[in-house]
C-alpha cells in the first residue's frame, strides 16, 4: 500500500441505523476473515466513539469483494453533529494489516428523533 486514501460516506442521521457497503476491485474479504475499526470524532481524537468488529457483528462480509459497516440507533444516538471517521484493519493476518483508507462520514441532526432504547 502506498498510503491511505480518505474517502467520504453519506451522512449518518443521529438516532437511525446507518449501514454502509465498502466494495473492493479484488477478493480482498475471505471467508474466516476478521476486521476490527475504530470510531472517533476526527483522527486526532483520543476516546473512540465506538468499537466495530466482525466478531461483534458490525463488520459484515458480504462476499469476498463487499464488506458492511453497521452502526445500530444505540450507537448514533451518542454521535454529534459535524462529522465522525473510521478506517478498519484486518486482524486474523500476522501482522495485522490496514485496509489503506480513511472514511470521513457527515453526522446530522435529523428533523424526526424517535426514543431510541437505550439511547443517550
Amino acid at each position: 500500500m502506498t498510503g491511505v486514501h480518505v474517502q467520504e460516506g453519506p451522512v449518518i442521521l443521529i438516532g437511525y441505523e446507518y449501514r454502509l457497503q465498502l466494495q473492493a476491485e479484488a477478493d480482498l474479504f475471505p471467508e474466516g476473515a476478521s476486521f476490527v475499526g475504530q470510531v472517533r470524532s476526527a483522527i486526532t481524537a483520543a476516546t473512540m466513539v465506538a468499537e466495530l468488529s466482525t466478531a461483534a457483528g458490525n463488520v459484515l462480509r458480504v462476499d469476498g469483494r463487499t464488506l458492511e459497516i453497521v452502526l445500530t440507533p444505540d450507537v448514533t444516538v451518542n454521535l454529534a453533529p459535524g462529522g465522525i471517521v473510521l478506517d478498519l484493519v484486518r486482524t486474523d493476518l500476522t501482522p495485522d494489516r490496514h485496509l489503506g483508507f480513511v472514511l470521513e462520514i457527515p453526522v446530522a441532526l435529523p428533523v424526526t428523533r424517535l426514543a431510541v432504547p437505550g439511547g443517550g
